[in-house]
């Protein structure tokens, strides 16, 4: 769906106001000016998303592959705890790194051009970019685990963590695609179908594994 935000309409400006380069001129940078805003803040929650997506899926696919070999929930738990701990500080690493570097390139290219006091409030904050991440990971991670809390039966306990993710992938993968402006029921698909795959890999994996002798008895 188009957004009337962000190209001014030049139909409903006064005739006299049409003919005016100036008038024009400014109402374009404005309007483009109300895109980018609206961009950059869409960039940003659609990376959050991702975060927690990532969170989710991984984490839960930790305790799949763990509540294949163990059915007591408390080696399902301490799983998916240590998943949601590593993950997140993984993630808040390599984003702290990644703006980090972003946010040296474009201070050298400010003093180069020598706006300094103008932009430098524009610059990337890598602190607040890793917190983001490492949140947005921590709270996807958590809805497998709040989901295999109060479960101590362990087939339902697999069921129930398979039913909230499942939840949590649709509704993750449908914000996702509509704040990337994506085809959302084909891009929720993709989502919840390749987040099944990962957990239904993990768990036959690890069986095997397990079956075969090769793990740590």
């Amino acid at each position: 769906m188009a957004n009337n935000n962000i190209q001014p309409c030049h139909d409903d400006l006064d005739p006299r106001e049409a003919n005016n380069p100036s008038k024009m001129l400014n109402l374009d940078v404005e309007g483009q000016r109300e895109g980018f805003d609206y961009a950059k803040r869409a960039q940003w929650l659609r990376a959050a998303v991702l975060g927690a997506n990532d969170g989710l899926l991984s984490t839960a696919s930790l305790m799949m592959g763990v509540g294949a070999v163990r059915k007591d929930v408390k080696s399902m738990m301490l799983t998916g705890v240590a998943g949601l701990v590593a993950g997140a500080c993984s993630m808040a690493i390599g984003e702290f790194v990644s703006v980090y570097s972003q946010y040296d390139i474009e201070l050298a290219q400010m003093k180069r051009e020598g706006n300094m006091d103008e932009k430098k409030d524009k610059l990337p904050n890598p602190y607040y970019a890793a917190f983001a991440s490492a949140l947005a990971f921590a709270i996807g991670a958590g809805v497998p685990l709040l989901g295999a809390a109060f479960v101590n039966s362990y087939k339902a306990r697999l069921g129930v963590v398979a039913a909230v993710v499942t939840l949590a992938l649709i509704v993750f993968g449908d914000l996702g695609a509509f704040l990337g402006k994506a085809p959302r029921v084909k891009s929720t698909l993709r989502v919840l179908i390749g987040g099944w795959l990962a957990m239904a890999i993990t768990f036959g994996l690890t069986k095997l594994v397990d079956h075969l002798g090769l793990g740590v008895a």
